[in-house]
């Protein structure tokens, strides 16, 4: 970890596309990283809290509307669903998904190892930084021209 102190003036002449890009790739890294212990990706993830989140609601083609726009690896996710339901983790049910018992100890399992990589990530950076800093680049994003609301 980095403890050198630079000026505002050195910090606002550094171009944000670098830094934003670098982090992206290491917090994704880390994470896919802790997936792949338990043979997930992150569109398994996605499905694993989105199920849990809003139980008995979840049909597959909404699901994969809802999680497409995050995916940039173009995931076939009738494949994750299928996986996951002959892993045990999910049900089907008339069309609806459910996780199971089996699932929900692994959704917990991943979720707690990505919690690690969140953990280191955020050393020595405080809520306030935080969400300054997610404000700043959800704003910057709104400025050029994508979608500024939180996901």
């Amino acid at each position: 970890m980095t403890t050198t102190t630079y000026t505002q003036a050195q910090l606002a002449a550094q171009p944000i596309g670098y830094w934003a890009r670098e982090t992206a790739h290491l917090t994704i890294a880390g994470l896919r990283a802790a997936l792949a212990q338990d043979h997930l990706t992150q569109p398994h993830w996605w499905t694993l809290n989105h199920i849990a989140g809003s139980p008995g609601t979840w049909k597959r083609a909404a699901l994969t509307a809802k999680l497409a726009p995050y995916d940039d690896q173009h995931t076939d996710f009738e494949t994750v669903y299928d996986d996951l339901t002959a892993r045990g983790w999910l049900t089907e049910t008339n069309g609806t998904l459910t996780l199971t018992d089996t699932g929900e100890a692994g959704r917990q399992r991943a979720h707690d190892r990505n919690a690690k990589i969140h953990t280191r990530m955020r050393e020595g950076i405080d809520d306030t930084a935080y969400a300054a800093t997610i404000d700043t680049l959800r704003r910057m994003v709104a400025n050029l021209g994508g979608n500024g609301d939180l996901p």
